[in-house]
Parts: structure tokens; sequence; C-alpha cells
């Protein structure tokens, strides 16, 4: 009895030891699973690219990104080239341009100044006052001046010298009799003004043998004559070609064009003159009785007639200039003209 007791109670022991041995060993080897286990970004030991294995990304996409890589090496190297082709300014030229560029500007110059009399020593002026503001000069002085004198004076300017033969009835200005100037010569009657003036030399001037002085200030910019912008020339008029002037007489300054001409003139003629400005072309349905001008009869200008004596300066804009008579003879006129921009 005691016996099998015994065995019982060995028998039972036995089963605890195997039931606790169990689990005890499992939670071991859970243990070990774990610790040997791979990083959560890696599978199999291949990286992860997004939502995928990066080994899965579809061929055609890292072909289009190698592409772009190519394209961008390719341009440049283009530039890379081009940069070598553009020649390399040399530092001495470009500061001989630039400094050419700058000597090449006009800038306008003041002087301010008293001034007495001299005798004229132009031919047949000799009992006359001169007062020389800007000496002859073979290029064109376009400017203006303000005056103050003690007497009445005239205001001129020279224009030339005039070719052989262009003096035909025009006043004219010379010292020796072979070397000659148009003259423009304007009696306003003043002792004291403004003007604006274009020419190869300006001066005032009294009919009178006793000395005056005069205050003045003269802003002045001197221009290459027959420049692209400076016209100094003598002309003889021709019958008008528009329809009912055929008895008149022209002298075309500025032949007609679409870009209307800005500027100013000062001009000595053989006799009275008009000043004839143009606008247009025109629309004949725009002209509504305006005076016009045209040749045949389907072009037509605008016209601006403003009547002047022989010898004037005056300013101007339109699409032609010219001078104008409605005798049949034709006149001369000796000027200066500077178109201004």
């Amino acid at each position: 009895m005691t016996k099998t007791i015994l065995l019982a109670i060995f028998t039972i022991s036995v089963l605890l030891t195997g039931t606790i041995a169990g689990p005890m060993g499992l939670i071991e080897s859970a243990d070990a699973l774990k610790s040997k286990g791979n990083p959560v970004s890696q599978t199999n030991s291949k990286k992860v690219c997004g939502d995928r294995l990066c080994s899965e990304i579809p061929t055609e996409i890292k072909s289009e990104v190698k592409k772009k890589e190519e394209v961008k090496t390719e341009k440049k190297a283009e530039s890379a080239e081009k940069a070598k082709q553009v020649p390399k300014k040399d530092a001495k030229d470009e500061t001989m341009k630039q400094a050419k560029e700058m000597a090449s500007l006009k800038v306008p110059k003041t002087v301010t100044g008293v001034i007495t009399s001299v005798q004229d020593p132009g031919q047949g002026h000799e009992g006359h006052q001169l007062a020389i503001v800007l000496p002859p000069s073979k290029n064109t002085y376009r400017g203006h001046i303000t005056y103050s004198a003690s007497e009445n004076v005239q205001l001129v300017s020279l224009h030339g010298p005039l070719k052989d033969g262009m003096a035909k009835g025009q006043a004219t200005w010379t010292t020796d009799g072979k070397t000659k100037f148009g003259m423009t010569f304007i009696d306003n009657e003043k002792s004291a003004g403004f003007w604006q003036f274009a020419g190869n030399a300006i001066a005032l001037h009294t009919k009178d043998s006793k000395q005056f002085t005069v205050t003045y200030s003269v802003t002045y910019t001197e221009l290459v004559k027959d420049g692209e912008n400076v016209i100094m020339k003598t002309t003889t008029s021709s019958q008008d070609p528009g329809i009912g002037h055929e008895t008149h007489q022209l002298a075309v300054l500025l032949p007609p064009k679409d870009e209307p001409y800005r500027g100013y003139i000062t001009f000595d003629a053989s006799e009275p003159i008009q000043i004839v400005s143009l606008i247009g072309p025109i629309a004949k349905g725009e002209l509504l009785g305006m005076p016009t001008w045209t040749t045949d009869g389907k072009t037509f200008y605008g016209l601006v007639l403003v009547p002047s004596k022989a010898a004037g300066s005056t300013p101007f804009s339109g699409n032609a200039l010219a001078l104008h008579t409605m005798n049949s003879e034709p006149f001369t006129v000796s000027y200066s003209l500077v178109l201004t921009k």
C-alpha cells in the first residue's frame, strides 16, 4: 500500500516538471527568433523604396531619369563650347570705342558777356557797326541768344560760303568780294529780345557809325555742315507742281515723306516768301474745306502757308517743308536748316 502511494507521488512529480519545462523552452525560442530577425526597412537583405522593393521599380522609369540626366549633361557641354567660341573683347578697343562715342556727342555751350561793336568789315557796310557773337565757321551753329543793347539792333546770320554762281539776288556779305555768304538780316526795331538761330556766323548789327554795347547770353551747338541733321544750301525756286499753283514758284527744302520733320530754319531770300508746311497725306473726305496741295488729284496734303519776309528764323514741323511765292519769276534763297528729334 505504502509502495503504491510513493509510486503515485513520483509519477505526478515527473509530470509536473515536464509541464513547466515546456513553456520555458518556448519562451527562450521566441526571444531567440526576435533577436535574430531582419530590420524593418529590409526584407531578405533588400532595400525598400516606398511601397515596394527598389529592385521592383519599372525599367522605363529608370530609363527616363537617365535620359533627363543625359540631356542636362549635353546642354552643359554645349554652353561650355559656345563660351569658348565667343571671342573675348579687347579692353583697349572697347575703351577707344567708348571714347569716340563720347567725343561725338554734341554738348550745348553757353557763353555770356559784353561786346562793344566795331566797324562792319563787310563790303558795302563800311558805315555800319557789327558785334560778332559767334565767328564764321565751316560748321553750323544752332541755338538761341538773349540780348540787351544800348540801341535798337538787327540780327544777322551768315550762311555759306556760297558756291560760285549761287548769289542770285539774295542778301550777301563778303569782306573781299570773293568769299560770299548768304546773309539773314532781321530788323525787329528793338534793343532787347530773344532769338533762335541757325547759321555759320551770328552777329548783332546797326546801320549807324556810332558804336553800341550789348550784353548777351548765347547757348549753342556747333554741328557738322551738311550732316545727317544739318542742311546749309542756296537754291533757286521752280514752277510749283501743285494743281492750281501752276503760276507760282516753289523751293522744296524737305520733300514729302510719311514720318514728319521737325526743326528750325534761318533763311534769306531774294524777295518776300511764304513758308509752306504740308500735313499728310490725308484722305480727301477728311479735308472739309481746308487748303490742300496735290500734284495728281489723288494724294492730298493739308497746306499750311505762312506769309513771311525775305529773311527770318522760324521753327517748323510737318511732312514737307518749302518756300513759296505767288509770282511766276524764280527766287533764290540761302538757308541753314537743323532737324531735331
